[in-house]
């Protein structure tokens, strides 16, 4: 069991598995709420539940042991999910989760291209035809 908690596909599978769940929870939530104001009631209920797994688990470090590299990126990528919630919201506000989670995966091809272009990671062909698959299923799902 200890070799399934250090396995990143354990991980990567949970994470899915919330996300699917954060879909269809946000799609009930923002039918009577404006979509800005869910992703904050959501980035509160989000703040409180890492501050808690800090507290009970002794993670929590000097905020002077982070670098200014790490500080800097970790802005950035907080402005970037930020904007990414208040789209996924706006766009659950107004479409079908089952339409609007799979566009939404999209950033899996980003991320892909991105991960070759910038970090310099490789993908086989064989990951590329998954890159494609989803990217392929992604705009198929979001057609009427």
């Amino acid at each position: 069991m200890k070799a399934v908690l250090v396995s990143w596909p354990f991980w990567a599978f949970l994470s899915a598995l919330f996300a699917a769940m954060t879909a269809i929870f946000a799609k009930i939530g923002v039918e009577n709420v404006g979509s800005d104001f869910a992703t904050f009631i959501r980035t509160i209920v989000i703040l409180m539940t890492v501050a808690f797994i800090l507290t009970v688990t002794g993670q929590w470090q000097p905020f002077g042991t982070v670098s200014s590299r790490s500080y800097a990126f970790l802005v950035l990528s907080g402005f970037a999910t930020g904007a990414s919630w208040l789209c996924y919201f706006r766009a659950l506000k107004l479409g079908d989760a089952a339409r609007v989670a799979p566009v939404d995966k999209l950033s899996v091809v980003l991320v892909a291209i991105a991960g070759v272009v910038l970090l310099g990671e490789r993908l086989s062909p064989r990951n590329w035809l998954g890159i494609l698959l989803i990217a392929t299923g992604s705009v198929l799902v979001a057609l009427r």
